[in-house]
């Protein structure tokens, strides 16, 4: 018997390693890849700026001129290019013979270059008057080798000088470009364009009815991000009824589908008598046994549908509560409004080079701010700002967790995405089964990195709680997904369709209001661009928005889960939930997952005692 005794004591042990304590004990995590990730942008800092000591970054801000010399700065002499190494240290500023001669294929000014003293700031309209400039500011707008004293009778002065007359010009900020202050400069480009939109009658309506309802598309733009703003206040009174709709639209379809295909059958087997010919009547025959596998099958399907929904309601209303839930914790933490903005902010900040590791940030900090949100149990005694808060945990303890975390992310989307770029080279190609293959290959690291994501988003939820490292915080997230597995499929297909339908709902608001709008300018007709754009523009931010509802649902249901695993509602073990979910739960084990690894602990330590 001592084996026996020994097992429930490893059971025991066990369990109590699983055990969660809610934010009591925060330290760093993943420190080594804190450092390696440091390490990381230390050597991405000593490449950057070896590139710009040796790339010659100086030549794309101070610029340069035709002869290779670079404006503002000492140069050494290039051999065998002319004018080249000269001092041009106080020339600091480029200048173009002709700046308007713009070639679009090469994206280019197809002119001279000069470095000179100052820009024109008025029009020189002789050759006299750009002696005199030279003379008066030490600016010479002719090449190099022309004296200023040959500026009128210099045989090649057309193409050593500049074109006449010389438009006024101002230094293009930072870069040192002498640019034309009138844009009428680029008459031949504006001209060019002009004469295409003329030419298409149709592109002419688009462009004109968007310039014209600019104004309203912008109106529109805002009016969605206000939507967006609203719906999730509002999406806690709504979401009953989107779900049950959503249950009654799919009960009665599957049972009004199965009707059809039964009275089909019957309507076929009535008709099929042995007055037809007998080629119409086999066809009449095949009809309808497909028609009887139809029905079975349909049959089936909408029994099996009908056993669902009855055993998963309150699996459905947990969906729903967490909803409520949701909208209350946007209540209590405005600030989660505008996470969207800051990510975006950043993002920009960034050039979007960090872009697996901001995002991982933001799902830090939201789950971190609503984790303190749950396990508060008294809400006024919550930090003044829980969001900025969860900001200042993650860049204290978790950096190292969040870095891991991308880092696994980009190890599954480098391959995925140079995947891709060989199935589309090998699209003109005749070997089917090479695309076919890496077709596949790339579906499956699409499959794996959602996994992973999703796997990523809660490890993070599970080191806001316990302040665990992101493998042990992965391993015991996914143990309590995998014991609430019916729960998750419900949470995620149900909560999807209804976030989904949100999402349609500003779209469609947005677009029937562009339409009113649009309506009073009824001499233009095209409407189809400036709604295409709101339209756009709408599930745009209504995504940004939701996608950030349907985050803190799902760390509302990781903490509900966890809550309801080691509480019972029983005095010394109250529960963290809100009302709305202790309602679900009724008495005390209702909401408490049987898991196999409870039972068979429990069995073997009745045979052990």
């Amino acid at each position: 018997m001592y084996h026996l005794q020994i097992f429930p004591t490893f059971c025991i042990l066990w369990q109590k390693r699983q055990d969660w304590k809610p934010l009591e004990d925060r330290r760093c995590t993943d420190i080594p890849w804190l450092i390696l990730f440091a390490l990381f942008n230390v050597g991405m800092l000593f490449i950057c700026g070896f590139a710009i000591s040796t790339g010659a970054a100086s030549r794309l801000i101070s610029g340069y001129d035709s002869y290779g010399n670079t404006c503002g700065q000492k140069n050494t002499e290039i051999p065998g290019i002319e004018s080249s190494g000269k001092d041009q240290t106080l020339n600091k500023y480029v200048f173009f013979l002709d700046p308007c001669n713009i070639d679009l294929v090469k994206r280019k000014i197809n002119s001279v270059a000069l470095c000179v003293f100052r820009c024109p700031e008025t029009e020189l309209q002789t050759y006299d008057d750009l002696r005199k400039f030279a003379f008066t500011n030490g600016s010479k707008l002719c090449s190099y080798e022309v004296s200023l004293d040959r500026y009128s009778d210099d045989p090649n002065k057309a193409t050593k000088c500049p074109k006449l007359p010389v438009p006024p010009s101002k230094s293009f900020p930072v870069f040192h470009r002498c640019t034309p202050a009138d844009i009428s400069c680029y008459a031949k480009f504006a001209e060019a364009l002009i004469t295409f939109v003329s030419d298409n009658s149709v592109l002419h309506r688009v462009i004109t009815g968007v310039m014209t309802s600019k104004e309203i598309i912008m109106g529109l733009c805002l009016l969605s991000l206000v939507l967006s703003v609203i719906m999730m206040g509002v999406i806690r009174f709504i979401s009953a009824l989107l779900v049950w709709l959503l249950t009654a639209i799919v009960v009665l379809g599957s049972l009004g589908g199965t009707g059809v295909l039964w009275w089909l059958y019957v309507d076929h087997r009535v008709s099929a008598n042995s007055t037809l010919p007998a080629t119409e009547l086999q066809v009449a025959k095949d009809n309808e046994k497909a028609l009887l596998i139809y029905a079975i099958a349909a049959t089936v399907f909408t029994l099996v549908l009908l056993l669902l929904m009855f055993f998963m309601r309150k699996r459905v209303a947990l969906t729903i509560a967490l909803f409520r839930v949701a909208s209350k914790v946007f209540g209590h933490l405005p600030l989660l409004v505008l996470q969207p903005f800051w990510t975006f902010l950043t993002l920009m900040l960034f050039w979007f080079i960090f872009i697996e590791f901001i995002l991982a940030c933001q799902q830090m900090t939201v789950a971190g701010a609503v984790v303190t949100y749950y396990f508060t149990r008294d809400k006024s005694q919550l930090p003044l700002t829980p969001l900025l808060s969860s900001v200042m945990s993650v860049m204290r303890y978790h950096l190292g967790t969040v870095a891991k975390g991308a880092f696994i992310i980009t190890l599954v989307e480098i391959p995925r995405l140079i995947l891709t770029y060989i199935h589309n080279q090998l699209k003109g190609s005749e070997n089917g089964c090479a695309r076919c293959m890496v077709k596949a290959c790339v579906c499956c690291l699409w499959c794996l990195e959602k996994c992973l994501s999703y796997l990523n988003q809660n490890a993070y939820v599970a080191t806001a709680i316990n302040s665990t490292s992101f493998c042990t915080s992965a391993r015991d997230a996914f143990i309590i997904l995998a014991e609430n597995a019916l729960r998750v499929a419900t949470i995620n297909s149900v909560g999807d369709f209804v976030l989904f339908l949100g999402k349609v709902l500003i779209v469609s608001c947005t677009a029937f209001a562009g339409v009113l709008a649009l309506n009073y300018q009824r001499e233009y007709t095209v409407w189809v661009l400036p709604l295409i754009i709101v339209c756009l523009f709408a599930f745009l931010v209504a995504h940004c928005f939701l996608s950030i509802f349907e985050m803190v649902v799902d760390v509302l249901f990781l903490c509900f889960a966890i809550d309801t695993k080691y509480n019972d509602g029983s005095p010394g073990s109250e529960y963290y939930m809100d009302k709305a979910l202790m309602l679900l739960c009724g008495s005390s084990y209702k909401c408490q997952p049987l898991t196999l690894h409870c039972q068979l602990c429990s069995l073997i330590m009745r045979i052990g005692y």
